[in-house]
């Protein structure tokens, strides 16, 4: 006579509840469709065999699936016979199993497994070290980086009123030249100091100025002149004294001494003196003499920058007479016409060497007097100089 076991049903919702615990715990995303493989479960040796309604049951063989079978590929078979897990010897009837309870919606109201009380022995994987990642590759065109700081438009702190120490910090006194001061300063210029081989021949000439006093008021020396072949042909010195009238223009007047030609003789001077429009340099001054004698001399001057330190410059300078004086060979009206270009390198702005070429002609009667002493009317030189200014 056989004895027959009877499972009670609260025995085998237990077991259903069990087998879907450890299910979720081995594949927590129970969501997918899992199959176990109980074949490696091994239960305790004297519960292998069990009578269920006078039949023994063997659980090694079973296996059981849900009901996604077609995406059973995605998921892991799990060997729990390495699991060591202890099956309680109770044998298990999986024909009446409610396999619904692996159904997606109730697997998620599953609560968690605790792994660590399973006393599973799984390999740890290894571990890899973390490999920066190159972002030179990566387009961020489409990254929102948002709005760009914005600096606050109010005042962090009131802004404090300037003191007398924050203002003399800020404007230091000022030494050197000051506008419209009572400082006396000078300028001397060589702006002519030149050789040049003549049929006469080889010549020697001149021309300068300086100025002493201030930036209204000041003392004027001018003085040109040239000798040939060890004579001095024409020689003259100027003081005047200069106003300031205008911008960049002076009023001047004064006594002019000529040594040569002739007999020396004075006059009296008048003129202007200053920088015209587009950078023209303008000395204009009328004369009148002892015997009165009136003449009148208009030189202009015009500088081109070739470069910072190469600069040519032009030159035309016109000499006429209110009277004809035999005895220095002068005529009235227009007497003669000088132009020339020069070109300077300043290796200094104080030092300056040039070559340049002069022409000079006569006209009327100062012409004519060349003629009759035997000279050209005209002269055209080849110059080389220096040009020095402190």
């Amino acid at each position: 006579m056989h004895a027959t076991t009877k499972i009670s049903p609260a025995m085998r919702i237990r077991s259903s509840m069990l087998a879907t615990a450890i299910a979720l715990a081995v594949l927590p995303g129970a969501g997918l469709a899992q199959q176990h493989d109980h074949a490696g479960m091994q239960a305790p040796e004297p519960a292998k065999q069990a009578a269920t309604d006078g039949h023994v049951h063997d659980r090694a063989p079973a296996k059981h699936a849900t009901a996604q079978e077609p995406e059973a590929e995605t998921v892991s078979q799990h060997d729990h016979a390495a699991m060591g897990h202890d099956v309680p010897a109770t044998p298990v009837d999986h024909a009446s199993m409610d396999h619904a309870a692996h159904a997606p919606a109730e697997a998620e109201a599953t609560p968690p497994v605790d792994h660590a009380a399973m006393g599973h022995d799984m390999p740890t994987p290894p571990t890899t070290p973390a490999q920066p990642m190159d972002h030179s590759g990566m387009d961020h065109s489409g990254m929102d980086h948002g709005a760009p700081a914005v600096a606050p438009t109010d005042p962090i702190e009131p802004i404090p009123l300037p003191t007398d120490a924050d203002r003399a910090a800020a404007f230091p006194p000022v030494q050197g030249h000051l506008v419209h001061d009572n400082g006396i300063h000078s300028y001397v210029l060589l702006d002519q100091l030149e050789a040049w081989d003549a049929d006469q021949g080889s010549g020697l000439g001149w021309a300068g100025q300086a100025w002493i006093g201030t930036d209204l008021d000041r003392v004027w020396l001018r003085s040109e002149g040239e000798r040939v072949d060890g004579h001095t042909e024409a020689a003259s010195l100027e003081v005047l004294y200069g106003r300031s009238i205008a911008r960049w223009w002076d009023v001047v007047a004064g006594i002019r001494h000529d040594f040569q030609p002739g007999a020396s003789q004075d006059f009296a001077a008048i003129g202007l003196i200053g920088l015209a429009p587009y950078k023209f340099e303008v000395a204009a001054t009328a004369y009148i003499g002892q015997s009165g004698q009136t003449a009148a001399t208009v030189e202009v001057e015009y500088e081109t920058l070739l470069t910072n330190r190469l600069i040519l410059q032009s030159m035309l300078e016109a000499n006429l007479h209110g009277k004809q004086d035999a005895r220095r060979g002068i005529g009235s009206g227009l007497g003669t016409v000088e132009a020339g270009m020069r070109l300077r390198y300043e290796f200094t702005r104080r030092f300056a060497p040039y070559i340049g070429i002069v022409h000079e002609r006569a006209f009327g009667r100062t012409a004519d007097f060349r003629r009759d002493a035997g000279e050209g009317v005209d002269d055209t030189r080849v110059v080389a100089g220096v040009r020095i200014w402190f």
